[in-house]
């Protein structure tokens, strides 16, 4: 399948810091549970391997690539999506891998006496 218009250069620069921004797996896990609505980071250190420094380092990264948005209410911090496409991408990603794990499955199928 093919792009539908040419990438300027800056463009596909900006394609791979999104992408470098969404391949860290706690970013992903964090997205997933802002994905069920608004939480602050205590909340978001409930996420497997979430340790408040560490939550806050994914939080400052996803915040500056500008798929989540942060406002203050009183001293609390709290993160909500603010890139819903972010979504989407997750989607295809999951059909690629759903039809690899198909055509495997088919083709060891067929390997069977």
């Amino acid at each position: 399948m093919a792009l539908r218009r040419s990438l300027p250069n800056t463009a596909i620069d900006t394609a791979c810091r999104r992408f470098r921004v969404l391949g860290e797996p706690m970013r992903i896990r964090l997205l997933e549970r802002l994905r069920c609505g608004e939480a602050t980071v205590t909340e978001l250190t409930q996420a497997p391997g979430g340790s408040g420094q560490n939550v806050s380092k994914h939080l400052s990264v996803l915040l500056e690539a500008g798929i989540i948005d942060r406002r203050k209410q009183g001293t609390a911090s709290i993160y909500r999506i603010s890139d819903e496409t972010v979504f989407e991408l997750y989607e295809w990603v999951w059909e690629s891998i759903e039809r690899e794990a198909a055509a495997l499955g088919e083709l060891i199928a067929a390997a069977q006496p």
